[in-house]
């Protein structure tokens, strides 16, 4: 099967580490598996965020030894939460990992969830109301894309008040780290989402939603950026997908779901994760993401052996996308 081209990246293990038997006494694996992605031709590596709920390598500091490891590929987040953060030492955070990175840094973020206990506690752990998680993902947003565009900035606003304030280093990329935001079809507050990706995103990124859901999502934010004076072609698709790549598939079922069930404490997207079992499965479905408008397709192997993976992957799949 051959389909239109699309960028491929892959999730890399952040969290998948802490989910053996044995804690992690190094990052070998995912810096072996960003070598190898950049080896492998694939045009980006993307890794997760969570502080305390679902706990991980912190992305930034683990973005900045990929970046030191490779030459190429983009350094995503898939997605941070930058609520929990500072928007300040943010900024020059991001601005290291580019610097370091020569230019390769793009964030998707999001405002994440407060749906169970781990979830609330988390956002207690960094002292913010998780009520006002949204509103405080704006003004972050707001902030982090004009300092790193070089701007001298004031802000007086719900959770951050600042008075000419520069940071540097400045992110090597013209005008700051690309910046895309989570939209989701099927969120209660999808329109806000929606016009907040289209006013400050350069991008969007979907992870749960159905192709036609997600065509959806990408028609609606490009339409009401082109509404703001925007030019909707500028702002990049993307979708997360979780797959599994074992041709068995009840095999690829099971290790699927045990999987994400240390991952998140329940398999909390059912159906709507996957495709499991074998490569002809994940090339369709991720022909229906690109014919429903995604440009960049960010791939998770939902497998407690991802290197595996990546090879059934890179050898059975990838080369219908090129």
């Amino acid at each position: 099967m051959a389909t239109k081209p699309v960028n491929i990246g892959i999730l890399l293990p952040t969290r998948g580490l802490l989910l053996r038997d044995e804690p992690p006494t190094s990052a070998d694996l995912i810096l072996r598996l960003a070598r190898q992605a950049e080896h492998a031709g694939l045009e980006s590596v993307w890794v997760g965020d969570s502080l305390t709920a679902k706990p991980r390598l912190e992305p930034m500091a683990a973005l900045a030894a990929i970046a030191a490891s490779t030459e190429r590929v983009r350094l995503g987040t898939a997605v941070m939460l930058p609520a929990l953060r500072h928007p300040v030492l943010l900024a020059q955070t991001m601005a290291t990992v580019d610097v370091i990175s020569r230019g390769r840094l793009v964030v998707a973020a999001g405002a994440g969830g407060a749906f169970n206990s781990e979830q609330r506690g988390e956002w207690a752990a960094a002292g913010v109301d998780p009520s006002l998680r949204a509103r405080r993902l704006v003004e972050l947003v707001e902030i982090v894309k004009a300092l790193g565009a070089g701007d001298t900035v004031t802000y007086s606003g719900e959770h951050f008040q600042l008075n000419d304030v520069v940071v540097e280093p400045r992110p090597v990329q013209p005008g700051g780290v690309p910046v895309l935001l989570a939209c989701h079809w099927r969120a209660d507050a999808r329109e806000t989402q929606f016009r907040r990706a289209a006013r400050l995103g350069d991008g969007v990124m979907s992870i749960s939603d159905t192709p036609d859901e997600y065509a959806h999502v990408v028609e609606r934010v490009r339409a009401i950026a082109a509404e703001r004076g925007r030019d909707p072609t500028a702002l990049e698709a993307v979708f997360y997908l979780t797959v599994n790549m074992d041709e068995n598939l009840s095999k690829a079922q099971a290790e699927a779901e045990d999987w994400l069930t240390r991952y998140y404490g329940a398999n909390i997207w059912g159906t709507r994760w996957g495709p499991f079992g074998g490569a002809e499965r994940v090339r369709e479905r991720m022909a229906e993401y690109v014919a429903a408008g995604a440009e960049t397709l960010v791939v998770r192997f939902a497998s407690f052996e991802p290197e595996r993976q990546f090879e059934a992957f890179m050898e059975r799949v990838a080369p219908a996308f090129k």
